[in-house]
């Protein structure tokens, strides 16, 4: 099979899933090895970057999918009529303190937070933007928290890795506004 058709099929398969693919699962599944899947990917990531379509070849949740291009997701949503959810601030403290920290139990989120994280962290795990990572070697064996690979695709993230570090959030709020990093 040449690159060309290597490169309808893989768009083939990546149109049709749920989830993002991951290189290794599309080499296995084709039985072709994972040098020739990268190189029908690389052209299929040049093709959707040189057209000026609506949809892009998006590398999230260390897998592919073909998601909308950001300046037109409004109209989809519009739509689809799709009800975004929101989250509360503390689930959005919570979200961040896994999101760095993890894996993570409830208690240590509490003792980071200073108050209760049970309704937040419960929200967290209904939206699937946290999961649950096993239990810690400790007495009681508390469970341990971490982010999903939802979170992974909601963020438009690769890997953890992506995360920006608080110097770069920093940078992002007016002086004295934002969190503060201490040196």
């Amino acid at each position: 099979m040449d690159t060309a058709e290597l490169a309808a099929v893989i768009e083939s398969l990546i149109f049709a899933a749920e989830k993002p693919l991951r290189l290794g699962q599309i080499s296995e599944l084709m039985e072709v090895d994972r040098n020739s899947v990268q190189a029908a990917l690389n052209v299929l990531d040049e093709k959707y970057n040189r057209l000026p379509g609506g949809i892009q070849l998006a590398e999230v949740a260390e897998g592919f999918q073909f998601r909308t291009r950001p300046e037109y997701a409004f109209w989809v949503r519009r739509a689809q009529k799709r009800r975004m959810f929101r989250l509360s601030r503390a689930a959005l403290e919570i979200l961040a303190i896994v999101a760095y920290r993890q894996p993570i139990t409830r208690g240590e989120m509490e003792q980071i937070r200073g108050v209760d994280c049970d309704g937040a962290l419960r929200t967290l795990l209904e939206k699937k933007m946290v999961r649950l990572c096993g239990k810690k070697e400790a007495p009681g064996r508390p469970l341990l928290y971490g982010t999903s690979s939802f979170f992974l695709e909601t963020f438009g993230l690769r890997d953890l890795k992506e995360l920006p570090d608080l110097r770069q959030i920093q940078q992002l709020f007016p002086e004295g506004k934002g969190p503060r990093v201490d040196e």
